[in-house]
């Protein structure tokens, strides 16, 4: 598995389910003890209908199977960053965050939970601050979140 080799390119209507199993995965594999609030179908539909239509969606394939997605949203939002549970700890994320920064050059924003450490330490990494902590009852899982910000 080397990055180097990986496709970077920005998803069409037929990478959604991919980004939908890639992203079920990844959250199940990351962060176990967090509820879902969606159904695996809820989230394969979202993805059909709401990502890859309406926001700028970027998949990593490599030998053609998506093994990453970014979701960018119209604005400084860096909605979606999920990897492959096979893929991380080799640079597909840092690429990724490479690519956002680059979209969107005058800043970033995103939302991540507190119990994902390694989150943290990953977007700390790359030069995000956290702005703000919240107590989670604002988000549909209702659990405690962090807010970071990338400003050039």
């Amino acid at each position: 598995m080397a990055v180097e080799n990986l496709e970077v390119r920005r998803a069409g209507a037929d990478d959604a389910a991919s980004m939908a199993d890639v992203w079920l995965c990844s959250y199940d594999a990351a962060l176990p003890t967090v509820r879902r609030a969606h159904t695996d179908d809820e989230v394969r539909t979202w993805f059909a209908d709401i990502v890859v239509v309406r926001h700028e969606s970027w998949v990593a394939v490599a030998e053609g199977r998506v093994v990453g997605l970014l979701v960018l949203d119209e604005g400084s939002e860096l909605d979606q960053l999920y990897l492959d549970p096979a893929w991380r700890g080799l640079g597909l994320g840092d690429r990724l965050v490479a690519l956002a920064k680059q979209r969107r050059p005058d800043g970033l924003e995103l939302w991540t939970f507190q119990v994902n450490g390694p989150a943290q330490r990953f977007y700390e990494r790359h030069g995000f601050v956290a702005v703000k902590c919240t107590d989670g009852s604002a988000n549909e899982e209702r659990e405690p979140d962090i807010r970071y910000a990338w400003r050039p």
